[in-house]
């Protein structure tokens, strides 16, 4: 006699903290932090990884759902576009002691989920989110650093400048709109940085990133290098790093964080398609 089969197993849910949003900062035209913090605080997963980033959920307000969300419920009794939005980002400080952290969002308008919800943070409002999780710290006996990215990396780059040994050495390509959008970085004396300006030209349709690292210096000995940006740039990138400069795999922490033209679910669900691999592991 066959046993009958078993049903699917789900996979339990992600816990997600509940913080309160305590101050918001406009950091440059396009950049706005929010600082968020309270009793929820303690949810959180522990990680010790330099590009700490967590998944964060934005409910429809009119919808009246209080978190931490249901999702598997929500997903049988809504429709798909009521439900909780998932999108990732890097936290730019953690501080245990305070129970407070900040996430910095880059904003265009309207355009997104997001942006628009830090723009009008108010402190009181909740912020909620899973895990924190990462994978990468600086290599901190490498002869030198490489740092390269646009707007979305330049929280994850800080975090990793601010890691850094003082007496570190390196260069650090920076993309952004204007000079209005540079920030003052706690970088070591000899760590460069290079900003790069689009000068209105649209985010994710340039070449400056690969352009300004194939033309730029290298020094000599081992370099860990942190390379995150809109997907296009990434992949150019990656023949500059690997196959021009013959880097390891090892030596090189590299992904992309978006996609010109497409929206965040879309660019999620490519990263499992040809188009979406900007490397084979």
């Amino acid at each position: 006699m066959s046993s009958p089969a078993s049903a699917p197993t789900r996979k339990p849910p992600r816990p997600q903290a509940v913080l309160t949003v305590e101050e918001t900062q406009w950091l440059s035209p396009h950049l706005v932090r929010v600082v968020a913090g309270g009793p929820g605080f303690s949810d959180l997963q522990e990680c010790d990884a330099t590009d700490k980033y967590a998944k964060l959920l934005f409910a429809k307000p009119e919808l009246g759902l209080v978190p931490p969300y249901d999702l598997a419920a929500l997903k049988d009794e809504l429709p798909a576009g009521d439900q909780p939005v998932k999108r990732t980002y890097t936290i730019r400080w953690l501080d245990p002691e305070a129970q407070r952290l900040a996430i910095d969002f880059v904003v265009h308008g309207d355009e997104g989920i997001a942006g628009p919800w830090a723009a009008q943070a108010s402190p009181g409002d909740p912020l909620v989110l899973m895990g924190p999780s990462g994978k990468w710290s600086p290599d901190q006996d490498a002869d030198w650093h490489l740092f390269v990215g646009d707007d979305s990396a330049l929280p994850a780059i800080a975090a990793g400048i601010e890691a850094l040994h003082p007496a570190a050495v390196g260069h650090a390509y920076l993309e952004v709109d204007s000079a209005a959008e540079v920030l003052p970085l706690a970088a070591p004396p000899g760590l460069e940085l290079h900003w790069l300006y689009r000068d209105g030209q649209a985010a994710g349709t340039t070449t400056l990133l690969a352009d300004a690292v194939a033309a730029g210096p290298w020094p000599q000995g081992h370099v860990d290098a942190f390379v995150h940006g809109e997907r296009g740039a990434m992949k150019a990138l990656r023949d500059v790093l690997f196959k021009e400069k013959n880097l390891a795999r090892s030596q090189v922490s590299l992904s992309g964080y978006w996609a010109y033209g497409r929206e965040e679910d879309t660019f999620q669900a490519e990263k499992r398609e040809p188009i979406g691999k900007i490397l084979d592991d």
